[in-house]
């Protein structure tokens, strides 16, 4: 029987053949077939735990792993998955050290873990319209936030400085869009603030037509009423008027960044995406009355996304990005 709890799940990963069975069953629901050219009459060769394909081709050979995450990592299942067990269930994330401590690993194969499992968290939704029910009862809430150092812990020279500027300058930008009709949040890493953009990403995944709450920022106002039917709450007044409120997306951050600060305290920019993918994938996979999930279910969602992506270290620590060219 399958867990349902970590109590269950760390005795019932220690074993091989439920660490291989419980990835099968849910990378290949219909029988396991060739990675490389989709071949389902594939032998198993239990001695080397990985499939044989009977198409002469490269990489006719292939175990679990190929084609996911976990490819050519040389760490066993029993050790990854109790870890995705914890990242996928544990409501304000899992540090690397606290990785290192339990597996017995370095801190850097902890850390390059947990970016992979981030990887698989991601949600393939494309661009479309969030909400799935017709007329005029979609209900759509925007807002960003800023992601960064706390002006009470700065020296006094930057923190004049960082008001001069207008008290967000240097910070990482995050915008998210909650459907209120699914509880279902996407929110991404943007460059800037500006009309153009914020409004660009609502325009890519909101269905015109819809009712979209925001705050009173500029970048909001013109524009989006033209296609939308644009409410917006003016939070030096009232959070909260009637409907129109973003409280659903302020739950959102204040999940965010308790992780943030509490569990990862140091985040860098170009890595920050992943872990907007970790919150996201918590928050679209909580248990509700409509849709009862446990620990179990989530765990099995994540094994289910595993497949089609890939991170090396190299793309993590950006160190195969092209150098730029001379300037003469």
């Amino acid at each position: 029987m399958e867990p349902k709890t970590l109590a269950e799940a760390i005795p019932y990963f220690q074993d091989a053949d439920n660490c291989l069975n419980y990835l099968v069953a849910r990378r290949w629901p219909k029988g396991v077939a060739c990675p490389t050219c989709g071949r389902t009459d594939v032998s198993f060769v239990p001695s080397r735990r990985l499939w044989q394909c009977k198409t002469r081709h490269p990489k006719a050979q292939f175990s679990i792993k190929t084609g996911t995450i976990l490819e050519e990592s040389l760490i066993g299942l029993e050790k990854w998955l109790p870890v995705m067990w914890l990242v996928a269930n544990c409501k304000n994330g899992v540090s690397s050290w606290e990785i290192k401590r339990s597996l017995g690993v370095t801190q850097k194969t902890a850390w390059f873990m947990l970016h992979r499992i981030r990887l698989g968290m991601k949600e393939n939704y494309g661009y479309g319209p969030m909400t799935k029910i017709g007329g005029d009862e979609n209900e759509v809430e925007v807002d960003e936030t800023f992601v960064g150092g706390n002006k009470k812990n700065m020296h006094l020279a930057k923190k004049v400085r960082y008001e001069a500027r207008g008290g967000a300058q240097g910070k990482a930008i995050v915008q998210g869009i909650l459907d209120r009709t699914a509880r279902h949040v996407r929110a991404s890493v943007v460059p800037d603030v500006k009309r153009e953009t914020l409004q660009a990403e609502i325009l890519k995944q909101v269905k015109y037509g819809t009712k979209v709450y925001t705050d009173d920022a500029v970048a909001y106002m013109g524009g989006v009423n033209w296609r939308y039917v644009h409410e917006v709450v003016n939070k030096t007044q009232s959070y909260v008027r009637g409907q129109v409120h973003v409280n659903g997306m302020e739950n959102f951050w204040s999940l965010l960044k308790r992780g943030l600060n509490g569990t990862y305290v140091a985040v860098e920019p170009f890595h920050l995406e992943r872990y907007v993918d970790e919150q996201v994938f918590r928050y679209n996979n909580r248990g509700t009355k409509a849709n009862p999930l446990n620990d179990g279910d989530r765990m099995s969602i994540l094994c289910s996304q595993l497949v089609g992506k890939r991170l090396t270290y190299a793309e993590l620590t950006a160190k195969d990005a092209k150098k730029p060219e001379p300037v003469f």
